[in-house]
């Protein structure tokens, strides 16, 4: 009537029928608290992987400490970045016309999304890989990971997750306010063409096989370790190794527990597309679970550390009335026990008097 243009609302599913309500208190409430909670936890597990990787600098175990650190950063950058905007959204009323009318903060948002979702997994894969080549492969792993290869492999990793999360705004696709209009992310409704179905697919695959590279290499690991204790007829064990594969065990644990509702989620919506008010109350609750593998991460490598699993292994054997492990296995790291039972076999064998040494002591 008055020749004035709309609002451009690029982006923006406002006034979808599917709309999912949040109450705005609570939900701000709690993003700040899982918010703080993250980074001091994060922040915690930097400071003990540093001073791990100080001790083992120049052992196997300082390659999955950079990967192990380089997942913790990510997931405290996750924290700071993306729990940032989702704290200002909710503060703000949910009101996205008046501060994304150019959708620029919500392809920011979605950006975020993508890369500190997947970044952890790509990284806890990668972990898992060059655990299991440690383990498998200990010559190779000792002459080629090195530390300029780590660092290689770190950039290569978050360089791939950059590219999918760019991958829409590249193709002049705009990230979708979703219909809790909490969070931005792919199109999850009203798909145009294949394309929009494509990225959630491919959001999906890769997370899902991330997870099963993790699964598949840390049973190969742990198979591994398994045969060489049992065929291993001495009582020292390396330790560490061990103790690495407890972590790497329980990231994917962590991870597979709260990813794949969101991954299987997203996947199941890219087939049938079936996006309705039942769906986008399972979507709010599969992201809620993903957000907890960020606050989670870090108590893996604060918890599962050499000395409080000692404490925990000294409670349950005082607690069951029996010695259920040797804990000498703590206490030298493989290569101190390889190089002590070479020099007990030496002694032994120079204490040993020849046949030529009896002959000549029978003879007058």
């Amino acid at each position: 009537m008055n020749n004035s243009k709309p609002l451009p609302l690029t982006g923006i599913g406002l006034f979808s029928n599917a709309t999912c309500h949040t109450e705005k208190k609570i939900s701000v409430f709690f993003s700040i608290i899982f918010m703080t909670v993250g980074i001091l936890s994060n922040s915690l597990a930097i400071a003990i992987l540093m001073k791990a990787y100080q001790r083992f600098r120049q052992k196997s175990k300082a390659s999955f400490l950079l990967f192990a650190s380089g997942l913790v950063i990510t997931d405290l950058l996750g924290h700071l970045i993306a729990g940032t905007i989702a704290v200002f959204v909710y503060a703000s009323d949910k009101d996205w016309i008046r501060f994304n009318q150019s959708n620029i903060l919500c392809s920011v948002f979605g950006i975020c999304m993508v890369f500190f979702g997947l970044c952890p997994l790509f990284l806890g894969s990668v972990m898992a890989v060059e655990r299991c080549i440690g383990v498998t492969k200990p010559i190779f792993h000792s002459t080629k990971m090195t530390y300029k290869h780590v660092k290689v492999i770190l950039t290569m990793v978050c360089l791939f997750a950059i590219f999918i999360a760019l991958l829409p705004i590249l193709r002049l696709r705009a990230y979708q306010i979703q219909a809790s209009r909490t969070w931005c992310f792919y199109k999850t409704e009203h798909f145009d063409d294949w394309e929009d179905r494509f990225y959630l697919l491919l959001f999906s695959c890769l997370g899902l096989l991330a997870l099963g590279v993790s699964f598949l290499c840390n049973a190969v690991t742990g198979i591994t370790l398994l045969k060489v204790k049992f065929k291993s007829q001495q009582r020292q064990g390396r330790s560490h190794h061990f103790e690495m594969i407890i972590q790497l065990l329980a990231i994917m644990c962590v991870s597979c527990i709260c990813w794949s509702p969101f991954l299987v989620t997203m996947a199941n919506i890219g087939i049938n597309e079936n996006h309705s008010w039942k769906s986008c109350e399972t979507i709010l609750f599969a992201l809620r679970m993903a957000t907890w593998n960020q606050i989670l991460d870090p108590w893996v490598y604060i918890l599962l550390r050499k000395a409080v699993l000692k404490k925990l292994f000294q409670i349950a054997r005082r607690f069951c009335g029996v010695r259920i492990i040797n804990f000498h296995a703590w206490e030298l790291s493989s290569i101190k026990n390889s190089l002590k039972v070479a020099a007990v076999s030496d002694s032994t064998v120079s204490s040993k008097p020849t046949n030529q040494q009896l002959l000549n002591s029978t003879v007058p």
